[in-house]
């Protein structure tokens, strides 16, 4: 059941991964009670309650993925939204793809870390003594963008392939019973999706030269059942329409994450996506496990 009452809540983390010897930030945005003050994050504004005391609650968890290169601060309006709905949302930075220390990008490693990172965030936060508490431990989603999709159907249990034909050895966690895919870079799962069984909702753009249409087909005609994917395209979105519209003094021809297609309202996009996304969880985390996904392929315009 949804709530629509709640200030957001704001801890940063800082979980090491001791066995490879780095760490890697998480913003958890919570529920809470406490009245939220606009508190900046590098160039980006939230409405949060820093360190606020959590609601009382069993809450769902959903972890945010970002891309290549990406910042996990840039799926604010998503996380937001679902937090005054009674969710908690983690965004971790992922180390070495990130867009300040991107050297891992293309790399084997990052197709290993990603999943692995992600998982270790979901246990770091079940065991948090301020946090454990409130996690609806049988509720736990992912979302992800461009190779951040990638990692959202890696942690679903893909099994992703190198172009040389060298199979990447992943983790998979079962916890997680529903993944929402942005954009996703999918090139890496060659009819290796058998064992991805859990619901999908799938948001492609209709002009997107960097995670084009074949990346959904590989979906669709991978998995064993396609019945658990809704899939929508979005009419005149580009790649980075995805993301949170950026600050004004941010918005320029030059920087990519912060053009769209001409026409393109991305203000107006971010108003209904996260609804979208919330519907979803809302389904599927909720069902029992013998109901099935409903089909929808129908087209989002704007």
């Amino acid at each position: 059941m949804s709530h629509t009452n709640f200030f957001v809540g704001s801890r940063q983390l800082q979980i090491q991964d001791e066995e490879n010897g780095l760490s890697y930030p998480v913003l958890v945005q919570y529920p809470t009670y406490t009245a939220a003050t606009p508190t900046s994050f590098g160039p980006y504004v939230m409405e949060v309650s820093v360190d606020a005391d959590i609601a009382e609650g069993k809450f769902p968890l959903v972890i945010i993925s970002h891309g290549n290169g990406g910042s996990h601060l840039l799926y604010r309006t998503i996380s937001m939204h679902l937090v005054r709905n009674g969710y908690i949302a983690a965004m971790l930075e992922h180390y070495g793809n990130n867009r300040n220390n991107n050297t891992l990008e293309n790399t084997a490693l990052n197709l290993q870390y990603r999943p692995r990172h992600v998982s270790m965030t979901i246990e770091q936060l079940l065991t948090e003594s301020w946090l454990q508490d409130f996690v609806a431990q049988d509720k736990i989603a992912v979302i992800g963008h461009s190779m951040g999709g990638y990692t959202a159907l890696a942690v679903a249990g893909g099994i992703p392939w190198l172009k040389e034909g060298e199979k990447i050895d992943v983790t998979s966690n079962p916890r997680v019973k529903a993944i929402v895919l942005l954009a996703p870079g999918t090139g890496w799962f060659r009819d290796s999706l058998s064992k991805v069984t859990i619901p999908i909702l799938m948001f492609m753009a209709e002009h997107d030269p960097v995670t084009p249409a074949w990346n959904a087909e590989v979906v669709l005609t991978s998995i064993p059942d396609a019945s658990q994917v809704i899939h929508k395209v979005v009419e005149n979105a580009g790649h980075f329409s995805f993301l949170s519209p950026f600050p004004e003094t941010m918005r320029r021809p030059d920087f990519r994450p912060s053009t769209d297609p001409p026409g393109f309202d991305r203000d107006a996009f971010h108003k209904e996506l996260p609804v979208e996304v919330l519907a979803f969880l809302e389904d599927t985390l909720n069902r029992t496990p013998n109901e099935k996904n409903k089909t929808d392929n129908k087209i989002v315009s704007k």
